[in-house]
């Protein structure tokens, strides 16, 4: 594909944490924009802490639910850092094992293992100079975390079938969503290595704890679609505001962000409604039913499909779009709950 005609997505990449870095320098994130979105106390207290540790080298580990962005937190650290003119290398430690975890961390040299055609210098020697982040470092085996122990004590890195050791200049930074102390006392996390690391601990707040940044984080998502797409902005209305406002977000930022990209490409007008947001955030905000009174599926269903219909001006095609299904699931379902519409005669199935 020509390289200028590629799109870089502009899903949740960003996270409501500014500026990208590294080999995601081609994202609109990076071109557009260049600052921390929040102004809520709980995000203030981490830019806080970020603008007193970024000149430093200690190591970092920067805890907080999935979906809060502790990456980005993490590029923003390289970014205001020293280093910052150095790569960034992201390691996400879940998706190594075994052999192949030692060889992508301190690289192997030819003929380390029966398919080391070539020499890789692994994640820690192509980041000398600059930062690299330990995404999940809690998932690093035991017997490599005395490995990692010994290369930050050392500043050295010793190749996977290799005798001579390699000098290298980083800084480490690290991010969990488990209980570190907790594995310590397992026995599944070296207790040195942990102190070694956990120079500054840094949590991210999870989206909840940070109302006040909800609908600054919605539209500078809107703003990243639309600039994306090359079309006019298109706003949040006002039903939708409250939508976002009461919800509890679990899946934090990453989880709004895919909210508004989902709403951004369903919605036909300029106007984001409740129809096109997803399923569990307009179930979410239903009223309060006592514990004898719930709402039995079909009546949810009955009020969601309605929604929907009314937003598409009774369009069933763009109804099963926005909800997610097959038209023919949606005739399916109107029929057994007893769904009119006011083009009901004039809408095909």
């Amino acid at each position: 594909m020509n390289e200028h005609l590629r799109r870089v997505s502009p899903g949740p990449k960003g996270l409501g944490f500014g500026k990208e870095c590294g080999e995601r320098s081609r994202s609109i994130y990076s071109r557009t924009y260049n600052e921390f979105i929040g102004s809520s106390p709980a995000f203030s207290s981490v830019l806080e802490v970020i603008k007193a540790i970024a000149a430093r080298e200690c190591p970092v580990i920067i805890t907080g639910e999935t979906g809060v962005g502790k990456e980005m937190v993490a590029r923003q650290i390289h970014a205001a850092s020293n280093r910052a003119s150095g790569v960034f290398v992201p390691v996400d430690c879940t998706t190594l094992t075994g052999q192949l975890f030692e060889s992508q961390l301190f690289g192997h040299v030819r003929g380390a293992f029966t398919s080391a055609v070539d020499s890789t210098l692994g994640f820690f020697r192509a980041a000398d100079g600059g930062t690299i982040f330990l995404d999940e470092v809690s998932e690093i085996p035991l017997d490599l975390q005395a490995k990692l122990l010994r290369v930050l004590q050392e500043r050295q890195v010793t190749p996977l079938g290799s005798t001579k050791s390699c000098p290298v200049d980083i800084r480490v930074l690290c991010a969990t969503c488990k209980d570190l102390q907790d594995m310590v006392k397992q026995g599944t996390f070296r207790s040195d290595l942990y102190y070694r690391l956990d120079v500054v601990r840094l949590e991210v707040p999870p989206l909840r704890h940070r109302k006040e940044d909800i609908l600054a984080l919605a539209e500078h998502f809107l703003q990243n679609q639309a600039l994306f797409y090359g079309e006019p902005p298109k706003t949040l209305g006002e039903p939708v505001k409250q939508l976002l406002l009461n919800y509890s977000w679990p899946g934090n930022v990453r989880e709004l962000a895919n909210a508004i990209e989902r709403a951004y490409v369903l919605t036909l007008g300029t106007e984001i409604q409740p129809a096109v947001m997803p399923f569990e955030i307009i179930i979410a905000d239903s009223p309060s039913y006592p514990k004898d009174h719930l709402p039995t599926l079909d009546e949810v269903k009955r009020k969601v499909i309605s929604q929907a219909l009314e937003y598409t001006k009774g369009r069933r095609i763009a109804a099963a779009r926005i909800l997610g299904i097959e038209r023919r699931q949606l005739n399916r379902l109107m029929d057994k709950l007893n769904i009119l519409t006011s083009q009901q005669n004039n809408d095909p199935k």
